[in-house]
């Protein structure tokens, strides 16, 4: 089994709930629950609309990137959202979503293929991933900038605020 962080967020709907479904689906589906962080809020990034609530997760699986992908998607899809985030131009336009599901990190591997990207290409520039992400694993090293998850969270440099929505315990993880 390999260690895996991933990062949630939801800004439509109860947020709350979809996070909360969203776990339990990747349980069932992609492996077995170590911590969370606590659940966050913060403003959209990259455009304007509702708040999003975050949290990063840290589980063990046996799956490849490439299944635990898949997985993800099929969770995404189920819980109600219609295609990840689509491109216009060459970049990226960013819409509102039920559940985001993101692979930050699959232990300490490098991958860069057509469909998958690991480490999270832009978890170094958002401050909604590395608050939860200090929490739960302020130490873990970036296998790519070889720089702990602190050192990228002091030296970020999105302004976007970041705030404690509600504390979470993995071994009693219950949201109303």
């Amino acid at each position: 089994m390999i260690q895996v962080f991933l990062s949630l967020g939801s800004n439509k709907g109860d947020r709350l709930i979809q996070l909360k479904k969203s776990v339990e689906h990747i349980q069932h589906y992609a492996g077995n629950l170590i911590t969370i962080s606590d659940i966050f809020e913060s403003k959209s990034w990259a455009y304007e609309d509702t708040d999003y609530l975050n949290a990063v997760i840290k589980i063990q699986s046996n799956l490849s990137p490439e299944e635990l992908l898949s997985e993800t998607q099929k969770i995404e899809k189920e819980l109600g959202r219609s295609s990840k985030t689509n491109t216009k131009n060459g970049k990226p336009v960013y819409s509102s979503r039920i559940i985001d599901i993101d692979i930050l990190f699959y232990g300490n591997k490098i991958i860069n293929s057509e469909h998958l990207t690991i480490p999270h290409p832009l978890l170094h520039l958002r401050r909604f991933v590395l608050q939860p992400m200090i929490q739960i694993a302020p130490d873990f090293i970036h296998p790519v900038f070889n720089e702990t998850i602190e050192t990228l969270y002091i030296r970020c440099e999105d302004e976007n605020s970041v705030k404690l929505f509600k504390k979470v315990h993995a071994e009693n993880f219950r949201l109303p």
